[in-house]
């Protein structure tokens, strides 16, 4: 865990982690409560959440794309395509964040 705090990768995949967590918190269980259960008190409390933990996922993107060289056709927008996407942030973390040499 240490290590991951430590470089920017790591941060970019904790942050990843949260970002689809909350996605997934906010997809499938505040939006049905909110529409199906009428209590839209979840959806008003993880909807900021995620949206600011999304912006931090993008710009932490972008930011590490431009520090570790990535190519924006093959890379980068890859990891932007998988915010959006339910399960996407986990998927790109085992099969490209993971697989990123680590530098401070």
């Amino acid at each position: 865990m240490q290590n991951l705090l430590s470089t920017s990768v790591g941060r970019l995949r904790i942050l990843g982690f949260l970002e689809g967590v909350s996605l997934l918190v906010l997809v499938f269980v505040a939006v049905p409560l909110k529409y199906y259960g009428q209590n839209p008190a979840l959806s008003k409390l993880v909807g900021p959440i995620h949206g600011g933990l999304f912006l931090l996922f993008v710009i932490n993107t972008l930011s590490v794309g431009v520090e570790q060289n990535w190519r924006f056709k093959t890379t980068t927008w890859k990891v932007l395509l998988a915010c959006v996407v339910p399960f996407g942030t986990f998927y790109i973390d085992r099969y490209i964040l993971s697989r990123i040499p680590m530098k401070s």
